[in-house]
């Protein structure tokens, strides 16, 4: 019974380091595919304006979900009923946004494609405009071409793009830390580029800066803000061997957290092999009354 305890239990730290190992090869690949910190945008050209503009992190913040919205065909919806069975991508944009909003909505696009989770099944993204003047018309043809780029079924009723009154905005984006401006002079808005993961209750829980996102940091946000509701036993190891840096906004390999499974697995073959050679060489011992050659 020991002996095969120790077996399984070394055969799943063993699981951990090739798992481990096989993404340590693949990890300077991945690092490339996300920026460290946001891009801004500032319409304006002023420098005093960039201390207006950007992502303050607030994990663990509890997002207000009786906020009240539209939807694409003008409904009045509140946050609550896109929460309560699945994580959510949040992101922060407006639909007019002559250029790095697009951005953003196409990093989201491009990793949902690359993940294996559904949109609508295992995930859904909720897309709010910061601009109280937008209307459900726009919102309905962002989600129209969306939808349509990311050639699932499930993007129908799992990416949505919604619009709102100024006091909603305001008090949505604060809650999460999104910093942005208005220049009257452009008649644009200044802002940071990035998209956040929130728990299916609307807590906080993941920061992603840029205009690109790791489909593998991508999953394991949406793994662990699931609390493991979605992903597979992958996944768990991954999350054993990858940590999530909140000043990158990325998951980094924990090199020590890989060396002290390793030295763990080790010991425990070797005590495994020699439990396994004391337990034989004491099966082949003679047994107490067998009598040998010549006894009388």
């Amino acid at each position: 019974m020991q002996e095969a305890c120790a077996i399984r239990v070394s055969e799943k730290l063993l699981a951990v380091l090739l798992v481990c190992g096989a993404t340590l090869l693949a990890a300077p690949a991945a690092r490339g595919q996300a920026q460290a910190f946001p891009v801004l945008q500032n319409p304006s050209g002023k420098p005093e304006v960039m201390k207006d503009i950007g992502i303050d992190q607030k994990l663990g913040s509890q997002v207000p979900l009786d906020l009240a919205f539209r939807n694409e065909q003008g409904q009045t919806v509140v946050l609550r009923q896109f929460f309560g069975r699945r994580p959510v991508i949040l992101t922060l944009v407006y639909y007019e946004c002559p250029m790095l909003c697009t951005f953003v909505l196409n990093g989201v696009l491009n990793s949902a494609k690359n993940l294996s989770f559904e949109m609508g099944k295992e995930f859904d993204v909720v897309t709010v405009s910061i601009d109280p003047k937008e209307t459900p018309l726009l919102a309905e043809s962002k989600q129209t071409m969306y939808a349509g780029l990311y050639g699932r079924r499930g993007a129908v009723h799992g990416w949505h793009f919604l619009t709102g009154e100024e006091a909603s905005i305001r008090q949505l984006a604060a809650s999460v830390g999104f910093r942005y401006v208005y220049d009257q002079q452009s008649e644009q808005y200044g802002h940071a580029s990035g998209i956040l993961v929130l728990t299916p209750d609307g807590r906080v829980s993941r920061y992603f800066y840029g205009i690109e996102y790791a489909p593998r940091d991508l999953r394991l946000a949406l793994v662990e803000a699931s609390g493991g509701r979605i992903g597979n036993a992958v996944d768990q190891i991954l999350l054993l061997c990858y940590h999530y840096d909140p000043m990158t906004g990325k998951y980094g390999l924990l090199i020590s957290r890989v060396v002290r499974l390793a030295g763990i697995a080790t010991v425990l073959a070797i005590g495994g092999m020699v439990f396994l050679f004391l337990r034989r060489e004491h099966q082949g011992l003679p047994r107490g009354g067998n009598a040998g050659p010549g006894a009388a």
